[in-house]
């Protein structure tokens, strides 16, 4: 009996490209696939090192080309994990036999619009190994994956002094501003940490991390004021801005050594999920409910459950469409790190 050869399509981002990975992994193992995998250009990074996944090909702005390098593979099926018009086109080209990944449109929209809850109450990478299920496969106990080269991984003497016995990652970005905190709740946050922290981001992210490291200084302006703030505030937090210092795998490397991992609805909550890091996730205009929270780790979820108004989007916006902004405004931060 000849080896399969299966293709998965999904094409981004960073957190969703994480989610898929028990589908390549199961599909190597318990088949014996040969396991391709079609990405943006961009991602190729998250998934360079996976030992599950045979072949790499790349979405570089010609699908076109791209059809015509994946028709000479000669695929037996095609799975698809992203569902948009591109995977459609590929799929009808190719003219293999497909299995595609369902996305709840519909009941995303009535929970953002109507506030009417139709979703099920499953994570969604239980959801895309459904859509594999009619080849046999079944979800195994390893979770995610996220493997690193070699040549990324961060060693200890590349962090400040500080940060090299023990740290706590706060990935203080994400793909848009409602899925943030204000920088006066980033601030409070790592206040209330109060051990070396180290804040994760792209350079997008570097002014923000500049503010809550400048906060935290101590200067000879604010030296006569240290003993009001410390009553206030502890203020004691040692702050390492990483924003835009590292690249992606990088990032992952200092996250998986993290003693404790802080994150919005971004991509570095799945890599923080893959490592199996304690894990507490941030959610402002977006609700785990649409099935992408931390997934078999042990988390803990910081939200505003009061607000009519909430969810506003299944994705996020620049700023909040009411102006208040109270889900990430009210959230109450309740925890204790020993």
């Amino acid at each position: 009996m000849s080896k399969k050869k299966i293709l998965i399509l999904r094409f981004s981002s960073i957190g969703d490209i994480v989610l898929t990975t028990p589908v390549a992994r199961t599909l190597k193992t318990q088949l014996q696939a040969e396991v391709h995998y079609c990405v943006k250009k961009q991602y190729q990074s998250i998934l360079a090192a996976n030992p599950y996944i045979d072949k790499l090909h790349l979405l570089d702005g010609n699908l076109g080309e791209l059809i015509t390098i994946l028709k000479a593979e000669r695929f037996d099926y095609v799975i698809d994990l992203h569902h948009n018009l591109r995977t459609l086109i590929i799929k009808k080209r190719l003219g293999v036999k497909s299995y595609s990944f369902m996305k709840l449109n519909v009941e995303k929209w009535l929970m953002t619009n109507l506030k009417i809850n139709k979703l099920p109450n499953v994570h969604i990478v239980d959801r895309y190994m459904e859509t594999v299920a009619p080849l046999g496969v079944k979800m195994d106990s390893l979770g995610l994956d996220y493997f690193i080269p070699e040549k990324d991984e961060v060693e200890l003497e590349w962090l400040p002094e500080t940060h090299q016995k023990e740290y706590v990652v706060y990935a203080i970005g994400a793909q848009f501003n409602t899925k943030k905190l204000p920088v006066n709740r980033m601030i409070e946050l790592c206040d209330r940490i109060n051990k070396p922290i180290i804040l994760l981001g792209d350079k997008n992210d570097r002014k923000t991390g500049e503010e809550i490291v400048k906060f935290f200084e101590k200067t000879e302006a604010s030296a006569p004021l240290e003993p009001q703030l410390h009553r206030e505030l502890n203020k004691k937090a040692i702050i390492f801005n990483a924003c835009g210092q590292f690249n992606l795998n990088q990032s992952a490397s200092i996250v998986k050594n993290a003693r404790y991992v802080f994150t919005h609805d971004t991509g570095l909550m799945h890599i923080a999920a893959a490592f199996k890091k304690t894990i507490f996730s941030i959610w402002g205009n977006t609700i785990p409910m649409f099935g992408m929270y931390p997934y078999r780790t042990k988390f803990t979820i910081f939200e505003n459950n009061k607000l009519s108004c909430r969810p506003c989007s299944k994705i996020g916006y620049k700023k909040c469409p009411k102006g208040h902004f109270k889900c990430m405004q009210d959230i109450v931060f309740d925890f204790y790190l020993p």
